[in-house]
This record gives structure tokens, C-alpha cells and sequence, in this order.
């Protein structure tokens, strides 16, 4: 059986004082979620050590870790025609890696691509990514760690806005290491189905970000939950998936509101 997990949007640097994120695992694990993902800055805002200990007095773990931090608020841009501008973000995003091993996490990269802004030609900018993505891959190889590849939409991201562009891309890089992940909300956008592309990559799957149509709260979009979890069930998929909302609800609000959702559904 799958477990939830809950992204707060605000990374731990932005989100008030270190008592007030232990306040919010604290909260989220009363509310039955048994993860919790969040964006890594630069510098990442928070100890390891405190965080760790944070963790294990809530009984949550750290599924995974976003990245598009980086893109928006450094400019680190996989795509670049700069090549020091693309060894500054494998420089990050190795750094990153060294955070998600510490913590078993996935390393969920997409926004880090860039968009066609950086780089028009999509497979001049599919080649820079590649590249970077298997130094990375390959450091966390060494450190068995793992990055998952986020078929982000067009309005997000530059490149591979589909499940089928993303396992591309993933086979182009060639390393165990990175593995394929899906998104609701990116799915509703891009793709035909929210259900097939779950099915084609089967077991592979590595991780799922759930969010609705709108971004706002469980419910209030028209995404078919009940036949996501069907295909999720078909495929055997029993990692986390992370509840995603991001517009119109604090995270209390999101959180609590989606864990009553998913339980009226039967979802839980």
C-alpha cells in the first residue's frame, strides 16, 4: 500500500523558525501523513542533524527533495549554452545529492532543465541535459542515491513536458540511477490520459506527486482520483505519493483538507 507524503511549498529557510517546521511534522503526522518533501535551497536554510532528529521525534520520513529552487532563484540551468553555467548547476545538484543520500530521499529534478528562453533548440538543449543529468546520475550511483526526472508542463519547464519525453530522456542518460516519476497536474495538461502514461511506465515508477487540475484543494479541479489510484494499483506502485498544493490553501488547510478528502473517497 502506497504511503502519503505532504510538500510544504515553503522551503525550511522560508518557513519561519526551526520550532515552526518541527510544529508542522508534528502536525502532519497527527493528520496520518508519513512523509514529508520540501524544496532544497542554497544554503539549504536548515542543520541536517536538527532535521534528522526533527524527523524521527515525528515518525516522518523524506521521501524526496525538489530542486527547481535553484532555476528560479539562482539561475542554475541544465539547458545553458554557457558550459560554466551548466557545471555550476551539476556543482548544485551534486550538492543536492550529498542531502538526499544523507536522507534516503529521491532527487526529484525538472525546472533545472530550463526553458526554451535558455536555450531554443530542444535538442541542442535535450544533449546539454543529458549530459549533465548522467554526472549526476552517476554520482549518485556512488553514493546509492537516486534522481527521478519530473515531467513537468509547458508553461513550467522547456523540455520533456510528457511521461514518453521524460523515459527518453532517462534512457538517453542511461543510469540506474534516474528513474521516472509522475505529476498529476502536469499530466492533466499534457498528456491524453492521467492514466496511461502511469500504466507505460509501470514498475519503473518511482515516485508521484498528487495534485489537482487547479493546484488548489483535493477536490476542487476535476482530476478522476479514483481511477489514478486504479492505475497506480494496476502497476503495483506502493511507494509515496506526495500531496501537492500550492494555490488558495496555507499548507494546514491543504493538508488537513486532503487527507479528509482522500478518506471520504475511500482513497485511504
Amino acid at each position: 500500500m502506497s504511503r502519503f507524503s505532504y510538500i510544504l511549498v515553503d522551503p525550511p529557510k522560508d518557513f519561519g523558525s526551526f520550532a515552526d517546521l518541527e510544529r508542522a511534522l508534528d502536525r502532519l503526522a497527527a493528520l496520518g501523513y508519513r512523509g514529508v518533501e520540501f524544496s532544497l535551497t542554497h544554503p539549504l536554510g536548515f542543520d541536517p542533524g536538527a532535521l534528522e532528529r526533527a524527523l524521527k521525534a515525528s515518525g516522518l520520513a523524506l521521501p524526496s527533495l525538489l530542486t527547481g529552487w535553484s532555476y528560479f532563484n539562482e539561475g542554475l540551468c541544465l539547458c545553458s549554452p554557457d558550459a560554466s553555467a551548466r557545471d555550476r548547476a551539476v556543482d548544485r545538484l551534486l550538492g543536492h545529492v550529498e542531502v538526499a543520500a544523507r536522507f534516503n530521499a529521491l532527487l526529484v529534478v525538472g525546472q533545472m532543465q530550463g526553458f526554451r528562453s535558455d536555450e531554443p533548440d530542444p535538442d541542442a538543449a535535450n544533449e546539454r541535459i543529458a549530459e549533465c543529468l548522467g554526472r549526476v546520475a552517476r554520482a549518485a550511483e556512488a553514493k546509492g542515491a537516486s534522481l527521478v526526472l519530473e515531467p513537468v508542463n509547458h508553461l513550467q519547464v522547456g523540455f520533456n513536458h510528457t511521461v514518453a519525453q521524460a523515459l527518453g530522456l532517462i534512457k538517453r542518460v542511461g543510469s540506474p540511477a534516474l528513474r521516472p516519476m509522475v505529476d498529476t497536474l502536469h499530466m492533466n495538461i499534457e498528456e491524453k490520459s492521467v492514466t496511461d502514461p502511469i500504466r507505460a511506465v509501470g514498475a519503473s515508477l518511482a515516485h508521484v506527486h498528487l495534485c489537482e487540475t487547479n493546484g488548489g484543494l483535493l477536490g476542487s479541479g476535476h482530476l478522476d482520483f479514483p481511477a489514478v489510484f486504479r492505475a497506480l494499483s494496476d502497476i503495483g506502485y506502493d511507494r509515496f505519493i506526495s500531496v501537492k498544493i500550492y494555490r488558495n490553501a496555507a499548507w494546514e488547510e491543504g493538508a488537513s483538507g486532503a487527507m479528509a478528502f482522500l478518506k471520504e473517497m475511500g482513497l485511504i
